[in-house]
Order: C-alpha cells, then structure tokens, then sequence
C-alpha cells in the first residue's frame, strides 16, 4: 500500500508520482480532492490539451458502460504516447472497483489513472482495491488543519508581496477551511482587494468576507439545525439584503456539521449523553447556542452527519464552480438541510 500523507504529498509530488500509474483520491474536502488530482495530472507528464491523451469520465459513464475504463486504458492512442483516464465522482461502483481491481495487479505501460472520489470509509470496495496494491498510490484529503491554512495564507499572500498582522489573520482563520478551493479563492479575493496596501488589517478582512454577517450566518445556521424553515428563510433574507456572499451561511453550516461530526463520534465511542459531550467539546460555544447544538446531536446519527457534510461539501464546490448560481444552490442546499433536521426532530 502506498497511502500518500497530507504532510507528504508535496514531497510525494515533487519526487515520486510518476512513478505510479494509478491514482484515487478521496475524502470529505472536495475542493483538496479536486485540487490535488489537478495538480498530479499536471505532473505525470501527458498533454491535457490533447483530446486523444486526456479522456475524461464521470463515474455515472462507467455504471452504463462497465467495460469502459479497461477498453480506455488499455486502447492506443491515434497518435501513441501515453494517455490519462480521469475519472470523477467516484464511490463505491462495481463496475468501478472491479476494473480497477484488475487494472491494479496488471498495471499499464503507456496510461496513467486517477480516480477522484468522495469520503471512502475504511474498508469500503474501492478503498479495499486501492489500500492492497502496491500499484495504487491512495491520497486522502480531509479538512485542513490551523497548519495547513497558515501555509495557504502565507503561500497566497506572499504572491501579491503582502503581510499580514497576527490580529487580521486571526479573524481570517476563522472564515477558512472544509474546503480547500473555496478557502483559496477567499485568500485570493483578499489578497486582490488589498493589492499594493503591503500589510492587510483587521478591517480589511472583515470589509471584504463578511465578518459584519456572522451573526446573520449564525442565525441562518440555528435555524437549519432547529428544522425551522420559517426562521431560515427570514435569515436568508436579511443575508442577502446586506450584500454578503450566500457560500459563507454554506461553510458555517458545514463547520457546524464538522463539529457535530466530532462530538457524535465522542458520543457513541464513549456512550455519555450529549450534555456531557457538549462539557467538553461545546464549551467554546455561544450559551444562547448550546440548546440547539444539543437538541441536534439527539437527532442527528453519525451516518446521517456524514452524508450531510458531504452534500454540503459538493454544494460549496458546485457555487465555486458555477458562480453565477451561487444563491440559488446555497439556498436550496441549506432549506433541503432544514427540512431533514425538521424531520429528525
């Protein structure tokens, strides 16, 4: 098994990918999943503006065609040279898993492949097919940690020949992570706004990300996990009379569910109640908020919190992908959350 580390990926990038042909990347950070299969790509060597070297699949093109990945990879190319089969959306297909399996103990000589898939749970099929061949370099992507955002900051910023005070980045912490696209891209509209300026402060952060909304995103956020659509939908216009982005009330609601994530896990590995849980994992929480975070751990199991951060995850990307229809898929992707809490409750 060649499992590739956070930590050691871009050592692994810089110095061994190409020496694997086959790639599956997975996790709950859709962005760091997408990021980092564009960044192997890139490196491997294949020209991605070559129709007859890159071929693109979605995983929905291999459950109609079950023999399409083996035939892709194995086909050469009109023009020779070596090809990249790419392939997104993953889970646990069969037809997937299955192809892979025996593209995995006869690895090939001219094609590369890289699967990228959504939160695989040990021992799931196509992690089982990738974790047990040494022909597979398997990369999990999980949200980034203080370490990794500090690093985006610093990397972002440095581009532009800019600074930060310890106060500013602070409050810039507090917007980021869940998703490492959509944190880039927040840096980045930072770093734009203050081009030139050498030093970004506190205000500046807050002109430009919305601090002035969090309590507007908070409301908006008690109100999903309430199962109050009344409520939200009263947040969700005060949100967007104030001019402020729709993808932060997504991200706050994806914090949220992290955060239950956690404290649901602490409940059913050590079986205490939830007010005990909430002790000493909710104790940074507001006390107005308390009630509600509780009441959402008696009804929210872990299957249940996973799947949600995971359509919650796909949701942000999607607004990232699709700028233009950002209010309209974060609101229907947050009232669909409310009316699952409504019903849990």
């Amino acid at each position: 098994m060649a499992e590739i580390k956070s930590h050691e990926f871009d050592g692994f990038l810089q110095n061994a990918a190409r020496n694997y042909r086959l790639f599956v990347i997975y996790g709950p950070d859709r962005g760091l999943v997408s990021e980092r299969a564009g960044q192997i790509a890139g490196k491997i060597g294949v020209d991605l503006n070559d129709p007859f070297s890159l071929i693109k699949l979605d995983v929905g093109d291999l459950q109609n065609d079950p023999g399409r990945l083996l035939d892709e990879v194995n086909a050469i190319g009109l023009f020779g040279g070596e090809k990249l089969v790419w392939i997104r959306g993953a889970a646990n297909e069969k037809a997937l898993v299955e192809s892979l399996q025996i593209i995995a103990d006869n690895p090939p000589d001219a094609s590369f492949v890289i699967v990228e898939a959504g939160d695989l749970k040990k021992g799931s099929g196509l992690r089982k097919v990738a974790e047990s061949s040494k022909a597979v370099a398997t990369i999990p992507c999980y949200p980034d940690d203080i370490r990794a955002l500090n690093a985006l900051i610093d990397t972002e910023l440095a581009n532009e020949n800019l600074r930060i005070t310890p106060a500013a980045r602070q409050v810039l912490l507090e917007f980021l992570g869940g998703d490492r696209i959509a944190s880039r891209n927040e840096v980045r509209k930072l770093a734009l706004y203050c081009r030139g300026q050498g030093t970004i402060e506190e205000d500046h952060v807050t002109d430009i990300i919305g601090d002035a909304s969090a309590i507007s995103a908070d409301d908006a956020v008690d109100a999903i996990l309430k199962g109050d659509s009344e409520a939200f939908l009263h947040a969700m216009q005060k949100i967007a009379s104030s001019k402020t982005p729709m993808f932060l009330v997504l991200q706050g609601c994806l914090r949220q569910f992290q955060l239950l994530d956690v404290m649901r896990t602490e409940m059913d590995e050590k079986r205490v109640p939830p007010a005990q849980v909430m002790q000493t994992l909710g104790r940074h929480l507001h006390f107005r908020r308390k009630p509600i975070i509780e009441q959402a751990l008696k009804s929210w199991t872990a299957p249940a919190i996973a799947r949600e951060m995971n359509r919650l995850q796909a949701a942000i990307l999607q607004t990232r992908q699709r700028a233009s229809l950002e209010d309209t898929i974060a609101t229907q992707t947050l009232l669909a959350t409310t009316l699952q809490s409504a019903r849990k409750g």
